[in-house]
């Protein structure tokens, strides 16, 4: 079906305009700027007036759980979620079980998703100590990415061999996403705590997380992929940025497509700081942890100035019997969150007098920058139609009863904010509307051009 969407407020490449746009056959056919004599043809008209339309969000950092942990959550379940919150396109990790680390794998996942998800997609080949000529065989051109674990998180799939670190470093085909914490120190804080709370000495809840994942080990495994990179040439993006030590390593001197070593971080270390545990718990226990109060503003002023490059959800469901025991040492690490993001982001940025603009570039337009994406996260003629409706007239609290993770919670339950996805598009195809999901159609594997495309210019 064609669509025609009457009376946008179009945000796009760092600026806003009034205009219409025409969805033809999955692709954005024309930008009707007032003016412009345009008749539609044989289209459904939505009235967006009032409404922002923005790029679909591109999630670079999601963890869907299939296969092999589909109680908690799969790909249909969370695509729906995703869609739900006005994302188009997600890049999911391999920390599934089996472990997403050989080619085969990785086909799996691809065929998996082509049956299952209302997005576009994506999968992350995993490495590990042993698997380089797996890592190798990647075709850049399909596949997003590598993710290496610098430190271990769900799944335990640490890489802490030097030389292979140093070798998947020169020898990978694709760009490096890395989660960067120190092992060594994670390890000796953990029985550190472990013998004070068997002392009866401190409480074994969350306030202890980033006691135990501290900055300090945040820093020194970031600084040590950063020099990595630099030495080897590697295109490298450093994950869920948490403190402000590791912002150092950052630049904003140069544009997206030129830059080698990058980082992103994620809404929960914008909201949260570590004044959350004593209300929230085990709620927001994840890797890395959730720091100060300092930090999370220092996290801020960084996306201002262009340190940090990408924002991206980390969504990583856990059942809630995971997730709340008595102890700090058996509760999981990990909270979903795709489907809220972008309503939290869009009311933070407007409370803090910020641009819509600038936080479609850091969700929409610097995704598709960074990773190559063919053809998405700008609204453009010729381009997919990956589109989100957005109305910023709204009061809502967020609940656990709308949620739709498999789990079946957030942590952001009774969370107000002044944003909602009314519809998206996907590849053309109104997947969700106002609160209804149309499931007749399929999101499409992304497909990344080798080289950055002139077609991707930097935003404003």
């Amino acid at each position: 079906m064609n669509y025609y969407i009457k009376n946008a407020n179009i945000v796009n490449e760092g600026e806003t305009i009034s205009a219409h746009l025409f969805i033809k056959e999955g692709i954005i056919a024309k930008i009707v700027r007032e003016g412009d004599r345009f008749e539609p043809e044989n289209a459904q008209v939505i009235d967006a007036r009032g409404k922002y339309l923005i790029p679909g969000v591109i999630d670079e950092h999601v963890h869907f759980r299939e296969p092999g942990m589909t109680d908690k959550a799969d790909i249909h379940s969370e695509s729906r979620a995703a869609v739900a919150g006005g994302v188009t396109s997600y890049l999911e990790m391999p920390n599934t079980v089996p472990q997403t680390t050989t080619q085969a794998l990785l086909q799996e996942k691809f065929d998996l998703a082509a049956e299952n998800s209302l997005a576009n997609y994506s999968f992350y080949i995993g490495a590990t100590n042993d698997n380089l000529d797996e890592i190798v065989k990647t075709d850049p051109g399909k596949v997003c990415g590598v993710k290496l674990f610098m430190g271990s998180s769900t799944g335990n799939m640490l890489v802490d061999k030097e030389e292979i670190l140093e070798r998947l470093f020169k020898e990978s085909p694709c760009l490096i996403a890395a989660h960067c914490e120190d092992e060594e120190i994670i390890k000796r804080n953990t029985q550190h705590y472990k013998e004070l709370a068997e002392k009866h000495e401190v409480l074994a809840n969350a306030a202890i997380h980033p006691l135990v994942r501290t900055p300090e080990a945040c820093y020194k495994s970031s600084s040590k992929a950063v020099e990595l990179a630099s030495k080897t040439g590697a295109r490298l993006h450093i994950m869920h940025i948490s403190t402000r030590e590791e912002l150092s390593l950052f630049t904003n001197n140069a544009p997206l497509r030129d830059k080698k070593i990058t980082a992103e971080t994620c809404p929960h270390y914008l909201l949260f700081d570590s004044r959350d545990y004593d209300r929230l718990g085990f709620a927001i226990k994840c890797n890395p942890a959730v720091k100060s109060a300092e930090d999370k503003i220092s996290l801020w002023q960084a996306v201002r100035e262009g340190r940090i490059d990408t924002i991206g959800s980390d969504h990583a469901p856990h059942l809630r019997s995971e997730k709340f025991t008595d102890s700090y040492f058996t509760a999981k690490s990990g909270f979903p969150s795709i489907q809220h993001n972008l309503p939290l982001m869009v009311s933070q940025f407007v409370q803090k007098g910020m641009k819509m603009a600038e936080l479609v570039t850091l969700m929409c337009h610097n995704p598709a920058i960074l990773y190559r994406i063919d053809r998405r996260g700008f609204i453009r003629e010729g381009y997919f139609a990956d589109l989100v409706l957005v109305d910023v007239n709204v009061n809502k609290l967020i609940t656990n009863e709308e949620v739709c993770y498999k789990c079946g919670w957030t942590p952001y339950d009774g969370f107000a904010v002044q944003a909602q996805v009314t519809h998206t598009f996907v590849n053309g195809n109104l997947v969700y509307e106002n609160g209804l999901f149309h499931e007749e159609s399929r999101g499409q594997r992304l497909s990344f051009t080798q080289i950055p495309s002139r077609n991707l210019p930097e935003c404003p």
